[in-house]
């Protein structure tokens, strides 16, 4: 089992930039593929972009691809969520989540608000 805390979030002015982090209890963060998602009052929430779990692949929604990266410190459990060129539209609730293998994603942090004002 892996617990996940996010942090980084806030108010910031349309084209500036936000880093999240996500950290992770547990010796096993390693073994977690890692997930970003967001969502938006009224919205459902929606997947942002992933990590595997040594981190040599990721993967973008395309709304935030070129924009936003996706990396990790597995020495420090942590994964990062950096956004750049922020829009109005990115305004939501960001949270990360984690996975092993292909299965669903199990573990989830409770989340960070991050507003982006134009």
């Amino acid at each position: 089992q892996v617990q996940l805390v996010e942090s980084g979030g806030g108010l910031v002015q349309a084209g500036g930039s936000l880093r999240l982090s996500c950290a992770a209890s547990g010796r096993t963060f390693s073994s977690y593929a890692m997930g970003w998602f967001r969502q938006a009052p009224g919205k459902e929430r929606e997947f942002v972009g992933s990590i595997s779990k040594s981190g040599d692949s990721t993967y973008y929604v395309e709304s935030v691809r070129g924009r936003f990266t996706v990396s990790r410190d597995n020495a420090k459990n942590t994964v990062y969520l950096q956004m750049n060129s922020l829009k109005p539209e990115d305004t939501a609730v960001y949270s990360c989540a984690a996975r092993i293998g292909d299965s669903k994603y199990a573990y989830w942090g409770q989340g960070t608000q991050v507003t982006v004002s134009s």
